[in-house]
């Protein structure tokens, strides 16, 4: 028996693994293969998809960048070993690139392991021992144990998880509710969404732990609509989960009585602040409100509540099979366990990762993410997703804790983290990110929704060539006033790029205002596009395409830019085949 498993995130379907899956369930109807064919979540190795696993009698292989016809060969008998590039890791064991070598499996311990839509897979793999053992336990020695373990909340705030279990259980008022925030909305960011796709019955098992532990009774797992497949994993699984007795009434006898709904969030951002979540949950406006009254107080419905995101509940497992003290080892002194991280950006192996708190920057983006490509170099990471901060490479030696990064001026959020290289210009940067921010206000406060208005607007001047010296004061004056001001986490921590680059990168902004010109050549209204002599062939391509015919010159002869009638749209440095053009 030979067994394909083709890993079937949205990472692996948008690049062709649906495609691979509808090949090998055809040839799985031919009896003299032998072949049978299942789906997996994502792996991490978001760089080399479509992936496929090869399951024989000999040992295992993990093939990357695969296609139709290749898993056809592969599934009709050829030799895994002679396809050059593609054995991503063979058997369990470290993998080609030294991706997966470097980490730890907690969180994605079963993603791209296990079928996510099977209950006896999971199962399988320890799943819902955990549960089992904590129903043994009371409530308090749950809650303990989850208070030695060190575990602090996954998704932003880093609040100590046993806790806030603890002040949920001891508030008074029923009945209490536990909301699993899967709003993950932050650009280049796919954590939650990753982990729900590969492993739905791990966040459920922390779920119904955290039930037992605060005496809840009904749970919403909100979950933005743009996650399709993450939502048709979390139906499968509940619905898998009621029918094995996990859900329900008197789950496993214990008496306790759980269920849990699916809340489909329509997008709005601010709706990852706890608050403006519960408020769309109650059918209002994601709108934001002043606490206290805190949720484990007052939350959903005016009842005590407990919010956690997707990766803090799928940690709550593991610790408890392994115990509080195996996860308390990992990590620095303030924060425990591993940390899950969206690779994004100028990378060369962009993925889903897993590391060890207290890991650097620099060896999560050098030894695990490859670096950035050839002839460039490491310039900075945007942390914390559109709110946080960048920090430069040359504080790359800081250890990845929850203390240390804020410390920089960013801080940790959820776990996105876009790497930028030397032709990134950090002031488009933080346009681009507060542009996001801006755009998603939901206006309740006046430094928010007007002021980052106007720390925009300075901003698309500046990248414009408008810029003026007393921008630069502006930016920093309204960004201290903003954070003060405003209501909410998102509010509080818009200014976060603008002011961290204009920190770490002050001489980028001067260049934009004072020579008019952008030193990472990204901003085409500040470079100067000229045609070298030396190397252009006259083959009349840049005029061609050029918008304003501002370029001239005869076939096979030099040709010439008009600087007077160029709009800098860059289409010439574009279309050239022969590196004529070039950029100042």
């Amino acid at each position: 028996m030979i067994q394909m498993i083709v890993g079937t995130a949205t990472c692996g379907v948008s690049a062709g693994a649906d495609k691979i899956l509808l090949r090998l369930k055809e040839l799985e109807h031919d009896p003299a293969l032998g072949l049978k064919v299942g789906e997996t979540g994502c792996i991490g190795a978001c760089y080399r998809e479509p992936l496929v696993e090869l399951r024989r009698d000999d040992g295992s292989w993990l093939l990357g960048d695969m296609t139709p016809a290749l898993a056809e060969e592969v599934a009709r008998g050829k030799d895994p070993r002679t396809l050059d590039g593609h054995v991503v890791r063979e058997g369990r064991g470290a993998d080609a690139d030294g991706y997966l070598a470097n980490q730890v499996r907690i969180v994605l311990e079963r993603c791209g392991v296990i079928d996510p839509t099977s209950i006896d897979d999971y199962e399988a793999t320890e799943g819902y021992k955990a549960l089992r053992k904590a129903l043994s336990m009371s409530p308090d020695q749950v809650i303990s144990q989850l208070k030695a373990s060190g575990l602090r909340g996954r998704g932003g705030g880093g609040f100590p998880t046993g806790t806030k279990w603890e002040f949920t259980r001891k508030a008074t008022g029923s009945p209490k509710y536990l909301i699993c925030n899967a709003d993950e909305g932050d650009p280049g960011a796919f954590m939650d969404r990753s982990v729900l796709e590969g492993d739905p019955h791990g966040v459920l098992e922390g779920m119904i732990i955290a039930a037992w532990a605060i005496g809840a009774s009904e749970a919403y797992v909100y979950c933005r609509a743009e996650y399709p497949k993450a939502l048709v994993m979390l139906r499968k699984a509940i619905a898998a989960a009621k029918e094995r007795g996990y859900l329900g009434k008197n789950i496993l006898g214990s008496g306790l009585d759980f269920t849990i709904k699916i809340k489909e969030g329509a997008g709005a951002f601010v709706c990852g602040e706890e608050t403006a979540l519960i408020a769309s949950i109650e059918g209002k406006r994601g709108m934001p409100r002043f606490r206290p009254p805190f949720p484990a107080n007052s939350g959903l419905f005016g009842k005590p509540t407990n919010i956690n995101n997707v990766e803090t509940y799928a940690n709550v497992g593991w610790i408890l099979r392994h115990g509080p003290e195996a996860y308390a080892a990992m990590g620095t002194a303030t924060s425990k366990g591993s940390k899950v991280f969206a690779l994004a950006g100028k990378v060369k192996r962009g993925g889903l990762v897993e590391v060890p708190m207290g890991m650097t920057i620099d060896e999560l983006v050098m030894q695990v993410g490859g670096g950035v490509g050839e002839g460039r170099t490491f310039k900075a990471v945007q942390m914390g997703g559109p709110s946080g901060g960048c920090i430069p490479a040359s504080m790359s030696d800081t250890p990845i804790d929850y203390e240390r990064v804020t410390a920089t001026g960013a801080i940790m959020g959820s776990g996105g983290m876009v790497v930028m290289d030397n032709t990134t210009c950090m002031v488009e940067v933080a346009r681009y990110f507060l542009s996001f921010t801006q755009q998603e206000s939901c206006g309740k406060c006046t430094f928010c929704r007007v002021g980052t208005k106007r720390m925009l607007e300075n901003l698309e001047r500046i990248v414009a060539g408008k810029g003026e010296e007393a921008d630069l004061t502006r930016l920093e004056t309204l960004g201290q006033q903003i954070k003060e001001a405003t209501l909410c986490g998102l509010g509080q921590t818009a200014p976060n790029p603008v002011l961290t680059t204009m920190k770490y990168f002050r001489h980028e902004y001067e260049a934009h205002i004072r020579d008019k010109k952008c030193p990472a050549l990204s901003c085409n209204m500040l470079i100067t596009f000229e045609v070298d002599p030396a190397t252009c062939t006259g083959c009349t391509l840049c005029a061609k395409n050029c918008p304003t015919k501002a370029i001239s010159g005869e076939r096979k002869e030099v040709h010439v830019v008009d600087q007077a009638a160029c709009i800098r749209c860059g289409k010439c440095f574009t279309v050239c085949t022969f590196a004529a053009i070039r950029r100042s």
